[in-house]
């Protein structure tokens, strides 16, 4: 990454349209046709956003990442996504080699589009597959087949300039661990340097979330889940992948910067419909907001902005949190522990003025490490792999 001095940080823009939503999904996201989305109303919103917002990040010096996500934001038109990239580009010090990602999905995704994207200046594309077993697609939700799965990832490769990156979803109903890996296997045979892999979750206020409580939706054994999470991880590390997280997997310099700025407790300036920021302002303040969650009604609030201020009086803002030093540095932890090389814990606590090596902390990391459960080396933490399928459990009991 190219440093430009000062903090770094990322930049997440959400675009809340999709053409189906998916049942297992708790994102902001809305059904609706693309020819009935304002494509460009919505771009002028985002930009009405930045230029709000931009202001009050000033400390930062090194935006490392770009990232849209959704929704699917490959169904942005392409001109107004273009507009959006630009403008943050002349108001943020985005790095000269910033990586610059879109979310895709299958049915909205072929060469010729991958190539307007490359065009317009995006270099990564995330593509969501998640199976590529026909039935499980449509237990899923999803508009595509396998078929055609693969065919978007094959099409993006061959673009040049073009990074790409596929999810996949395991721990479905009856799915066996054999058809995880072939699955797994398929899909690095595509030539691509990163994959997610992410265990199917049953969200509140999801559609499976609802069937679940009334006892209508299968769920997956819990030990087949984690049997089937190693045998991935075995899988992709032979064919030259390093897990660097505990759901991402990447060769060598083709780790997602998105992925690791989060991970890595990096400030994030969140744009969009329902999206997220956290930030810390000019005064030295951190503060997590989110927007709107109706896209009309952010349209509109982004007209009515009174300052960047990055509070509920902002005109903007749905909610704002003022983040104190140990709830940043309990985050920290959390978000530390899911690399494979941990985090420095010294470093996390010099960062928020905090002792993070509390008499009851140093009990508990002591307890961690002696059932191997947790490495200590010096200032850093880690969980050994073998022990990332308790790291929620591990995180909290450092809390």
């Amino acid at each position: 990454m190219t440093s430009v001095g000062g903090r770094s940080a990322t930049v997440y823009v959400h675009f809340p349209y999709c053409l189906q939503k998916c049942p297992y999904c708790d994102f902001v996201s809305y059904a609706t046709e693309r020819a009935d989305i304002d494509h460009d109303a919505y771009g002028d919103a985002v930009i009405r956003e930045l230029e709000a917002r931009a202001g009050g990040v000033t400390g930062v010096r090194n935006f490392t990442s770009l990232f849209f996500g959704g929704g699917t934001p490959s169904l942005w038109k392409a001109e107004s996504l273009q507009r959006v990239v630009l403008r943050i580009r002349e108001l943020l010090p985005i790095a000269r080699d910033a990586e610059v990602s879109v979310e895709c999905n299958p049915s909205s995704l072929d060469g010729d589009h991958a190539a307007r994207l490359r065009d317009i200046g995006i270099n990564r594309l995330s593509i969501g597959v998640q199976s590529l077993k026909d039935e499980q697609l449509k237990f899923l939700g999803r508009l595509h087949d396998g078929a055609g799965a693969l065919s978007a990832i094959r099409q993006a490769t061959e673009v040049t300039g073009l990074r790409v990156s596929a999810d996949m979803i395991f721990g479905l109903p009856e799915q066996a661990i054999v058809d995880a890996i072939d699955q797994a296997n398929r899909i690095a045979d595509t030539g691509i340097l990163h994959m997610s892999c992410y265990q199917l979750t049953i969200e509140p206020g999801t559609r499976f979330f609802e069937l679940a409580k009334r006892g209508r939706l299968p769920l997956a054994d819990d030990g087949r889940v984690a049997d089937t999470f190693f045998a991935i991880d075995e899988t992709l590390c032979r064919r030259g992948f390093g897990h660097y997280e505990i759901s991402n997997y990447a060769h060598a310099g083709q780790e997602s910067r998105h992925n690791l700025g989060y991970w890595n407790g990096y400030e994030y300036l969140g744009l969009g419909c329902g999206a997220y920021g956290f930030v810390r302002t000019n005064g030295g303040d951190a503060v997590r907001y989110r927007n709107a969650i109706d896209p009309v009604r952010y349209v509109a609030q982004t007209r009515l902005i009174t300052g960047s201020t990055f509070s509920e009086t902002d005109g903007l803002s749905l909610s704002a949190e003022a983040i104190d030093g140990p709830t940043a540095l309990r985050e920290r932890i959390m978000l530390g522990l899911r690399l494979a090389d941990g985090f420095d814990l010294d470093a996390a606590g010099r960062e928020w003025n905090e002792n993070p090596w509390t008499e009851e902390r140093e009990r508990a990391i002591a307890k961690l490490c002696a059932r191997e459960r947790l490495v200590r080396d010096g200032g850093r933490l880690r969980i050994p792999k073998s022990a990332w399928h308790f790291t929620d459990d591990t995180a909290a009991r450092l809390f």
